[in-house]
């Protein structure tokens, strides 16, 4: 807290860039070459002693490198002194347990991406309401879409800034991710009511009192047709292509269309979870959902040679739909915009909240009638109403019956950090 009653929040902002196919072009190049910095980087570490690996030693090489390449000279000096910190930052984050050990980028299964690390270098102008300007390296001046006000111009000062970007191209074009510091005033206490949270496939999010969250197929039929289409057309042009031989341009052209598409899909779906979450934690001030066991939901049931599973099939299906909601995204969401709202986060244990009555706290069989529909079997209760609905507020009964987990921010499992032991001591 740098001021009484102010707090300093970083966080991001992702804007479209407008790039013509020159200015796309080179940027694919600059990224390229930033991959190849870090694989040459990564290729250094692995030859070198124990005692020459220090960032001085790897600033050293870059630097000669540099001047060896000349290649390497259309990356600018700032993205690939960027490299070099990313790339030790990504080795103690492997030390310390939160990750697993860098490795060489592929070229076509590593995402292009660039960093811009000084905030003064992008001189950041609003042109007019719709559209900014940002200055990059070696490139110049480019468009870029304007959705949300920016420390820019005289509201820019050294409390509130742009510290710095990051370019990302994915299947719809490049776009330019701010990291913006500012300092507001603290959130006031929320005083809104609290809410329990259920996750679920034909109601995306219920609510325990009563409000529901739905959303629309985030492809309209006409682009599922087209997905479906393109989808059977790479199937038998693969099917056509001769084992090892590389990838024809006409594929890779229908490999694109598809991300595309599904880039799309995805785009609509993170709008639909910031909008949903967003209203979720301006109106209530305590929010508690399920710890749900994701990673263990959607395991196979394939089984094995000597036992193998059965509805295959069909659980392959609920998985896809389960992957597809994203819950573990949507209550990371519901976390920090509570917290920046003045409000509360918590999780309950999920097994038993979708099997019992919340009216009368028994579990009977058969009281969960079909996905949508829960009748308790008690002769003494008889409640019937919305399974989700019934789940969500056994989920806010088990928060106020003192059932919380306590949170484990910065853990990480024990298979993760056995998995993420380096290949060499520090």
């Amino acid at each position: 807290m740098d001021q009484v009653g102010l707090v300093k929040r970083q966080f991001g902002h992702r804007a479209r860039l407008a790039l013509s196919p020159a200015q796309a072009a080179v940027l694919d190049g600059q990224a390229h070459t930033a991959r190849t910095a870090w694989n040459l980087l990564h290729e250094w570490w692995q030859l070198c002693r124990r005692d020459q690996r220090t960032l001085a030693a790897a600033d050293a090489v870059i630097r000669q490198a540099r001047k060896e390449m000349d290649w390497l000279g259309q990356l600018p000096a700032q993205a690939a002194q960027a490299v070099l910190k990313t790339y030790f930052q990504a080795w103690k984050n492997c030390w310390e347990g939160r990750a697993e050990a860098p490795e060489f980028k592929a070229r076509f299964r590593t995402p292009l991406a660039l960093d811009i690390p000084q905030g003064r270098d992008l001189q950041v102008v609003r042109v007019h309401r719709r559209w900014g300007m940002v200055n990059i390296p070696k490139l110049g001046r480019v468009k870029f879409r304007w959705t949300k006000d920016l420390p820019v111009g005289r509201r820019a000062d050294k409390d509130n800034r742009i510290t710095g970007a990051r370019l990302v191209k994915d299947a719809l074009g490049w776009h330019i991710a701010f990291r913006i510091s500012v300092l507001e005033p603290a959130p006031a206490p929320h005083t809104g009511p609290e809410v329990g949270i259920d996750a679920g496939i034909t109601i995306p999010l219920a609510l325990s009192d009563g409000t529901d969250f739905h959303h629309e197929p985030w492809l309209t039929e006409k682009e599922q047709a087209r997905l479906l289409e393109l989808e059977r057309r790479a199937a038998h042009q693969k099917s056509c292509r001769t084992p090892g031989e590389p990838t024809s341009r006409r594929l890779q052209h229908t490999y694109d269309q598809i991300a595309g598409l599904r880039a799309k899909a995805k785009r609509r779906h993170l709008d639909w979870q910031h909008q949903t979450t967003t209203t979720i934690a301006k109106t209530y001030g305590t929010v508690v959902v399920e710890q749900l066991p994701i990673t263990n939901m959607v395991k196979s049931a394939k089984g094995t040679v000597d036992h193998p599973g059965t509805g295959v099939a069909q659980k392959s299906g609920l998985n896809r739909v389960i992957h597809a909601e994203a819950w573990g995204r949507t209550t990371g969401f519901l976390e920090y915009k509570t917290r920046r709202h003045g409000g509360s986060l918590h999780k309950v244990p999920a097994p038993g909240t979708s099997q019992r009555c919340h009216a009368c706290k028994t579990i009977t069989p058969g009281s969960r009638e079909s996905q949508a529909t829960f009748v308790c079997k008690n002769e003494a209760c008889g409640w019937s109403g919305n399974a989700d609905t019934n789940a969500a507020r056994n989920v806010l009964a088990d928060y106020r019956a003192g059932h919380a987990l306590a949170p484990a921010a910065g853990r990480c499992s024990r298979q993760t950090r056995k998995r993420a032991k380096p290949p060499t001591a520090r």
